[in-house]
Order: C-alpha cells, then structure tokens, then sequence
C-alpha cells in the first residue's frame, strides 16, 4: 500500500515538472513560432519532467520522504527512462528534423535518420575509450556503460558554464569594472552620428543627379542623328559612371562607420544606465555580490589548483567538514549530524533551484540568438540533449555535498562508477574555462576605451 501511494506521489509530481516544461516551452522558446511538430514539445517536456525528478529524489533522500525501496525503484525507473531519451530517442529525432530540411534525402528520411543515429551512437560510445570512467567489468549493456559516457559530456559542459559564470559574474555585477561615461561622451559620439549621416544623405543625393545628368545626356544623345552625332557619343568620356562608382564606394564606407558608430552610442547608453543603476540600493547589492562572487572564483580556481596538483577528492562533503571544523575550533558541544542533514538540505536545495533557474536562462538566450522557423525544432531538442546530460551530471557531483549516509542509494543506483575521475575533470575543464574567461574580459575590457577613443 504505501508503494503505491509513494508512487502516486512521484507521478503527480512528474505531471507538475512535465506541465511546467510545456509552459515552458510554449510561453519561452516558442513564443514566436507556430508548433508544427509536438512530438518536440513531448520531448523537451519529458527530459526536463525527468531531469526534475532526480533532484527531488536527491531531496527526499536527505529528508528521508517515501521508503527506501520506493526511492531505489523510483531512482531507477527515472535513470533508465532519462537514458533512453537522451540517447535513442531525442538523437533520433534530431537526426529526423536535420535530414527533412535537405530536400535531397526528404524521401528516404527516415533512412538517413537512422544513419544520422548510428553515427552518434559510435561516437557516443568511442567518448568513453579515453576516460577511466568505469570498472572493465561491467557488460556492453549496463547502465554503467551509459550513464559513464553521459556523464563526461554534462560535466564537460557544467565545467565550461561554471567557471565562465564564475568570471563573468563579479565583471558584470561589479561597478569596478564600469567605464567612466558622461553625457559629453555620449553627446559628442552622437553629433559624430549625426555628422555621418547627413554625409551619406548629401552622397546619396549627389549620386542621384549625377545619374539624372547622365540620363538626360543620353536622351539628347539619341536625339542627335547622323554622323555627327555617332562621333560625339564615342569620343565622350563616362566620367559621370566613374563619379558613382567613387562615390558608392564613399557611402558604403561612411554606412560601416555610421553602424559602429550606432552600436557604440548604444554601448554607452547602456553603460551609462548601469552606472546611474550601481548608485541605487539593488545596484549596490549587486556590487557587494560581484566581489563575494570574485572572492569565491578565486577560491575555486585556488582550490582546482590544489586538487589537480595533488590529485585530490574530498571524501566529507563540504557542510559536515565545514561544522566540525568550526565545532573543533570553538570547543563547544554541537550535533554535527542533525545540523549536517539541515544545512545540507538548505544548500542541495539552493543548488538546485539556482542550477534550473541558471540553464533555462541560458537556453533561452541561445535558442533566440540562434533559432529560425526552419531550425527551431531541431535546436530544441539539442537544448533538451544538452538539459539532460547537464542535470545527470549534476546528480554525479552534487552527491559529494550530501552526507555520507545519504549518498548509499545514490551511489547504489549510479552503479560502479570512478566518480573521483569525474571530480578531478571537473577541477581540470573548470580551471581551463575560468583561466579562457579572463584571458576573453580582459583583452575584451581593454579594447573597449580604445575602440571608443579610436571612434
């Protein structure tokens, strides 16, 4: 009896996550687009419904909701269910989508559609030859052998945002890091605007006459008959036709430069409403965060270092480490256990919301900067390939900030996996992307003023 009313709560809320990503979907990434396929929908629902329900899992773990058996059989259920769409079928229908657009192959789509799915699945399954990520052991058809081989491309991909995110967040937070502008600066950079256009205008209208000249001169030309005429036609020179040319190439030139000169005004306008915004008391907020946010990148970075060098793993998750350090350095009586359990509620939840929060963002930003109504689909399934492989990878490493006796399950369901390797690539792929980051800023923040004193 209580299996099933521990699966019955798992099932609504799975429809409460599947319900969520189709709103989602339907009010964030389509929103501009008619839905013409909703087997994509169905999909992107289902991965992000799915995804969703790990983390609860995690959570009821610490908590200690539904019985064990039920969380052991809902955690499996939910891995299988997630592999089968990450790997079969949303590569599959990816492959669909890519080859319907070709006209070439649209009578044997779903030929070459399988083709498509052959290829990713050697190149899957060849990603993990390289990486000790499991136990030889294990049979061609494990779950091991899957979960393995996602894993490294999630964490792969958490490492990048992470240590991006990490870089670019106290730069963009931080007032520090805002140009000085005035309103001279903007008002000179816009008179220069203006300046530019009224030469392109008073260009384009010269180029206008030159060509009404020219034809007016051709109109008396044919009316001139006879020999006289024939000589006059020949020994006159084009010189209007090589005007317009000299002069369109003016124009193309001062209409490159009115466009930098346009997205530099823009650039200042919105530095300048930052700059007014740090002054307020959400902005100053903002401004105290950027440097925690810069005192913990360099923390991480730090941290990566050590880990890498020595070739290090926690074994204690950071919160229980983190109480009896301070419980030994104070000398006072504490229950690190109960405590533990709490804090590490509050922190894995915290992880949680911001990790959803965090990707959704970013997926809208890329599907709109990159979408089309010919392209849509297939980019929304890659996003819902690269949501899913995210999140199983964040069950992978957020099991280290759980305590040791919630992890069994975890770890029981995960299978024989080397997750030290996973921690230690994280360290590695992190460093290289914070590192890349600050090398990006850095010329980035450099070559701002320059540019605008260049203009």
């Amino acid at each position: 009896m209580s299996f099933l009313v521990d699966s019955a709560i798992m099932f609504t809320s799975q429809v409460l996550f599947f319900g969520f990503g189709w709103l989602f979907f339907m009010r964030q990434l389509f929103k501009d687009y008619e839905v013409r396929q909703y087997v994509v929908q169905v999909v992107f629902s289902v991965t992000f419904a799915f995804s969703c329900t790990m983390f609860e899992l995690i959570i009821f773990e610490i908590l200690g909701v539904l019985s064990s058996t039920s969380r052991y059989f809902h955690w499996k259920l939910n891995l299988y269910v997630i592999l089968l769409v990450l790997i079969f079928v949303v590569p599959f229908y990816i492959g669909y989508f890519v080859v319907s657009n070709i006209r070439l192959f649209q009578r044997q789509r779903l030929l070459f559609s399988c083709v498509v799915w052959f290829t990713f699945m050697y190149f899957f399954w060849k990603l993990g030859d390289p990486f000790p990520i499991l136990s030889p052991k294990h049979g061609i058809l494990s779950i091991e052998q899957l979960i393995s081989r996602v894993g490294v491309i999630g964490v792969t991909l958490m490492a990048l945002l992470s240590g991006f995110g990490a870089v670019n967040c106290p730069y963009t937070y931080m007032s520090y890091f805002l140009r000085n502008v005035t309103d001279s600066d903007i008002l000179a950079l816009e008179r220069r605007l203006l300046q530019t256009m009224d030469m392109i205008v008073s260009k384009k209208k010269r180029m206008a006459m030159t060509r009404r000249q020219m034809y007016q001169r051709g109109e008396e030309q044919n009316k001139q008959t006879g020999f006289w005429g024939m000589i006059k036609s020949v020994t006159s020179s084009p010189s209007g036709s090589e005007n317009l040319s000299l002069i369109q190439q003016e124009v193309d030139a001062l209409e490159e430069l009115s466009r930098q000169l346009f997205l530099e005004t823009v650039d200042l306008q919105a530095t300048k409403e930052r700059i007014e915004y740090s002054k307020t008391f959400q902005g100053k907020y903002f401004n105290f965060l950027g440097y925690f946010f810069s005192i913990y990148c360099v923390w991480k970075i730090f941290m990566a270092t050590i880990n890498i060098v020595f070739d290090r793993v926690g074994k204690t998750d950071p919160v229980t480490r983190g109480i009896e350090i301070t419980v030994n350095y104070l000398g006072i009586q504490f229950d690190v256990k109960f405590w533990s359990q709490h804090i590490s509620f509050i922190l894995v939840g915290i992880i949680i919301v911001t990790s959803i929060r965090g990707l959704l963002i970013t997926l809208t930003k890329f599907f709109y900067a990159i979408s089309s109504s010919k392209s849509s689909n297939v980019i929304v399934l890659v996003l819902a390939q690269i949501m899913g492989m995210y999140f199983v990878s964040s069950v992978l490493l957020m099991r280290m900030s759980m305590p040791l006796e919630y992890r069994t399950i975890v770890t029981e369901v995960l299978g024989e996996l080397q997750f030290n390797f996973y921690h230690r690539w994280f360290d590695v792929i992190f460093l290289v992307s914070a590192l890349s980051s600050i090398l990006f800023l850095y010329l980035a923040h450099k070559q701002a003023p320059e540019k605008h004193m260049n203009l």
